[in-house]
């Protein structure tokens, strides 16, 4: 009878324990097996550039993205440069103005088109690049541009002046529709055609300006951390296409951001995203 009260014992103890274990996420590399953080910092840490793809509402993966940061940081220091989809490339001079102590945090949160989620998202990345006196980068198109591409065609930015381009990748921008990503967005908008390919097209001068954008700033011996929506990085496309193009011997890594059901075995479909996937409840509660 004793054994049989132990193995109850253990059993119940056991059941309960497994109750209480709840993670916020689970970490998988691109095959769908578990891996520590560890692991994965020290993977990442032997590329070029890493881009790291959240899910803009979810608290974790920005946790996270300070996390990988700080780690980054110790491991880099000086050598490392961040960038963000988050801010557009014309208000860069704004960006450096606010590091630099030329212009105060209230004015330049007043000022620059800073996303609705910022203070609490992204002002933790640059404030820790104030911090550290590490430059930010700001990696994306102007969203007036990318609306004019949607609106009127990618020919429309050929009207722009010089001035205007400049915050651009430089024209003609290579676009290759067949790429899955932006095949999936012409489905979404009912197949081929003008019209319809001005979406995908505008999400690839996005891409293309955020991957000039890296490059552009980026030499060898640095570390740049760039943070963007995950469908601007998942399999290895998107902007990781552009940086790839504009500097071929750039080494880069990425981390994508999925959420799930059940965490404790990575679906099918979000194999192969990134080379690490942060695996999140789908309830995990949202930023916004």
């Amino acid at each position: 009878m004793k054994p049989i009260l132990t193995l109850i014992t253990f059993f119940i103890a056991s059941t309960i324990l497994m109750a209480q274990n709840k993670p916020a996420y689970i970490l998988y590399n691109s095959k769908g097996k578990k891996v520590k953080y560890t692991k994965m910092i020290k993977k990442i840490s032997e590329s070029d550039v890493l881009l790291f793809g959240e899910q803009h509402n979810n608290p974790i993966a920005h946790w996270l993205q300070l996390e990988v940061t700080k780690d980054l940081f110790s491991l880099k220091g000086q050598n490392l440069v961040l960038g963000a989809e988050m801010i557009e490339t014309d208000n860069q001079e704004l960006l450096n103005m606010y590091l630099a102590d030329k212009k105060t945090e209230e004015e330049f949160e007043e000022e620059a088109r800073l996303w609705n989620n910022y203070k609490t998202d992204y002002k933790p990345l640059v404030l820790f690049s104030k911090e550290h006196n590490l430059p930010f980068i700001a990696s994306n198109i102007p969203r007036k541009y990318a609306s004019m591409v949607y609106k009127q065609g990618i020919e429309s930015l050929d009207t722009l002046d010089d001035a205007s381009k400049a915050f651009i990748a430089p024209l003609p921008i290579e676009i290759d529709l067949e790429l899955p990503g932006y095949q999936n967005m012409l489905k979404m908008m009912g197949g081929h055609g003008p019209a319809n390919e001005n979406f995908p097209k505008a999400q690839a001068v996005k891409d293309a300006t955020m991957g000039y954008s890296i490059t552009q700033n980026w030499t060898k011996g640095k570390y740049f951390i760039h943070y963007n929506g995950t469908y601007h990085s998942d399999n290895y496309e998107g902007t990781m296409w552009y940086v790839k193009k504009y500097k071929p011997s750039i080494v880069c890594s990425s981390i994508s951001t999925v959420s799930q059901v059940d965490i404790t075995k990575l679906d099918k479909e979000n194999m192969g995203k990134a080379d690490f996937i942060i695996c999140i409840p789908e309830d995990m509660t949202k930023t916004y």
